[in-house]
């Protein structure tokens, strides 16, 4: 009989292991969404480009200060912020990092939804309660396949 639980507590384990998500760290579904309605989740040519005043650069469309902001939480973030942003796989690491800062339940008071990243992506770390990243999340959303009245 212990034979029989043992694989049973196993794959349990190993489900709540896998449904897991730490704090500030964005689902892959959610993350996906932010590039596609940032780039159509390709590699922007140039890279960086002038946005509001100032320059946004890779798939993400990150800002200088969002990846300086990043890099205290994320310390491995390729050296510099248009180095980081050529590639996908830091420019998702330097989300990440942004949000592992600006996107925690201490902060925000609860615990940090789709709608709490792709706002704050856009609108700075107060950007979750902003009314003017409605809009933005209103596209995530809807790359999502998510219904949402504005």
């Amino acid at each position: 009989m212990i034979k029989l639980w043992k694989p049973v507590y196993l794959t349990m384990c190993t489900i709540v292991l896998l449904d897991t998500i730490e704090p500030g760290t964005v689902p892959n579904n959610c993350m996906q969404c932010i590039c596609q309605v940032e780039s159509n989740c390709r590699m922007p040519n140039p890279v960086c480009s002038m946005d509001v005043g100032s320059f946004s650069c890779g798939p993400y469309q990150i800002k200088e200060p969002y990846y300086h902001d990043a890099k205290l939480k994320e310390k491995d973030l390729d050296g510099d912020w248009k180095k980081c942003t050529e590639t996908f796989d830091c420019s998702e690491r330097c989300v990440q990092g942004y949000m592992a800062r600006y996107a925690i339940s201490s902060r925000i008071g609860h615990d940090p939804t789709c709608e709490d990243f792709a706002r704050i992506h856009n609108g700075g770390p107060n950007g979750y309660k902003n009314s003017k990243t409605l809009g933005y999340w209103f596209n995530v959303a809807t790359c999502l396949g998510r219904r949402v009245g504005l």
